[in-house]
């Protein structure tokens, strides 16, 4: 409406847009929306491929064990506790028991190392606002909430302050948390996955880790050797990694010199799996048009 200095309507301006504009963006919204499920169906399937029993290469008879015991106790609620040294894929195998779980929920993973003493029940149970100094505002949820239906995974859980277990062990008994601040009780239906490249036992006998919350999270126990006693699964986990890294750094790989698997073989691979892979990564990365020597092996 356009008025004069009377405020007398005067004149009208009006806009329009032609309906075959609107059937062109709606067009393109669905096609946009159709690739982008599209995407999300192709990302959930490699990670299902990634992090499932069938995705974990290995001849070796302990580890085809741990593989076994793993898929009979992934569709219980017993709580799951995974050891082994650094890199030898418990973070893998705790992802693929939750896929194989049928449980609704997320998967969330918490390094307990990671996380400073004081902030690591907030991290867990959330808190609400102002609870304390620096909380955000309207509060934040925590780990236990978010993982509600599904898996939470307690990475490196011998690192847990020892007064931080005993709240963790009266969640495991009940269910019920409470958030930093509130009295409100909250239900949880949480399955714990825990994992340690420490002595657990050790760690006991020395009043480092809580033996009535070990009993807690170790209804069934999972040990993973280190590749130094699986030598015989070198091979095709350097044939693995070589494939990954080319696909993903768009190197075609030419040559791979047959000698490099018994330098591997012979070697002490203190980084495990981990180790192995990230040294695959480098050769292909700075392979000579695609051709990958012994001599490229890292000193």
């Amino acid at each position: 409406p356009i008025f004069n200095s009377n405020n007398q309507l005067i004149a009208v301006i009006t806009s329009d847009k032609d309906i075959h504009d609107i059937d062109e963006i709606m067009e393109r919204l669905i096609k946009e929306e159709k690739k982008s499920k599209y995407y999300e169906d192709r990302y959930k399937e490699q990670i299902a491929k990634q992090y499932s029993f069938s995705g974990i290469i290995s001849k070796n008879k302990k580890v085809i064990e741990a593989i076994t015991l793993s898929q009979r106790v992934a569709p219980s609620n017993a709580n799951v506790m995974i050891t082994g040294e650094s890199g030898t894929g418990k973070d893998v195998f705790a992802t693929s028991i939750h896929s194989a779980s049928g449980r609704k929920g997320k998967f969330i993973a918490v390094n307990c190392s990671a996380i400073p003493e004081e902030l690591l029940e907030s991290e867990l149970f959330g808190y609400e606002e102002g609870a304390f100094t620096g909380a955000k505002k309207g509060g934040k949820i925590g780990k236990f909430e978010l993982a509600n239906n599904g898996t939470l995974f307690l990475d490196e859980v011998t690192e847990m302050p020892y007064k931080m277990q005993s709240k963790l062990l009266r969640v495991l008994q009940d269910g019920i948390i409470n958030r930093l601040g509130s009295d409100k009780s909250i239900e949880t239906d949480v399955r714990i996955i825990a994992a340690t490249n420490m002595n657990i036992r050790s760690a006991i006998d020395k009043d480092k880790f809580r033996s009535d919350l070990f009993y807690r999270l170790a209804v069934v126990s999972v040990d993973l050797p280190p590749l130094r006693e699986r030598k015989e699964d070198i091979k095709e986990l350097t044939k693995y990694f070589v494939k990954e890294f080319s696909e993903k750094e768009n190197i075609s790989v030419n040559s791979f010199d047959d000698e490099i698997y018994s330098i591997f073989e012979s070697y002490f691979w203190g980084g495990n799996i981990r180790e192995l892979r990230n040294v695959v990564q480098r050769m292909v990365v700075l392979s000579n048009e695609g051709i990958i020597k012994k001599e490229d092996i890292p000193s």
